[in-house]
């Protein structure tokens, strides 16, 4: 399976002297569902900026597509003046394409994230939940092989959470996607994931990684399950072990 994204031996030390990740080793395969899974402040989004080319690393070598990849950030970065149909054309416009050009990508779009009916609507008039969907509905309307995505859901309740990690599977599913994800959530690493990588304290680096050995993508049921209950215990115990490691 293709290699997409590659990070070898990756250290990365701030000016300040701080130091980030040290010996950081990860890969992303094609059509894979990674999570990195580890305690505040290991490098889990460095990992992912890395990636993305918004930082350098000090050390080693990060291999990753130049273009074909969009970022899904912890806040929804919606421009509070535009409406949800001209937040999420943003990427066609930076591209060339005008309003008119674009309106049945970003409709079809705005459908399959389920805000249809919200496409004249502002960021303002929103839930939590809805400024995420059109958040990621503008990182999906680029069409990328790559999506990152750092702790989207962190902030939502329960409900809307499980709701998105539902629909956000289908979404991998139906369009291809290799999802590097970074939650400190073990429930949602054990329902989302392939595999999840769990960090150490800082400096961060891989120190365990956890098959999840289900169907994917996940059927809803699997959260009431024996089974699920039996992963999160597996992964709480690797992100105990991954903390002290680092403590």
């Amino acid at each position: 399976m293709e290699t997409i994204i590659e990070l070898d031996d990756v250290g990365l030390r701030y000016p300040s002297g701080t130091v980030a990740l040290a010996g950081a080793s990860l890969r992303l395969r094609a059509g894979e569902f990674v999570t990195l899974l580890g305690p505040s402040g290991c490098g889990k989004s460095t990992v992912l900026r890395l990636a993305a080319g918004l930082e350098r690393a000090s050390s080693g070598t990060v291999r990753a597509p130049a273009d074909g990849l969009s970022f899904v950030f912890q806040e929804p970065t919606l421009m509070p003046w535009a409406s949800v149909f001209d937040n999420v054309w943003l990427p066609l416009r930076l591209a060339g394409s005008s309003r008119e050009q674009a309106r049945p990508q970003v409709l079809d779009m705005l459908a399959t994230v389920g805000l249809s009916a919200f496409a004249d609507a502002y960021p303002a008039e929103l839930s939590g939940g809805m400024r995420m969907r059109a958040s990621i509905a503008r990182a999906l309307l680029a069409r990328p092989r790559v999506l990152l995505m750092d702790e989207p859901f962190a902030a939502l309740d329960e409900i809307t959470r499980e709701r998105l990690n539902d629909d956000l599977l289908g979404w991998a599913r139906d369009l291809g996607l290799s999802t590097l994800f970074v939650t400190h959530s073990v429930f949602e690493a054990a329902y989302l994931s392939q595999r999840v990588l769990v960090m150490s304290g800082r400096p961060g680096r891989v120190c365990a990684e956890v098959m999840i050995d289900e169907p994917w993508p996940r059927e809803a049921g699997l959260r009431g399950s024996a089974r699920y209950a039996r992963l999160c215990a597996q992964l709480s115990g690797a992100l105990r072990e991954a903390a002290e490691a680092g403590a």
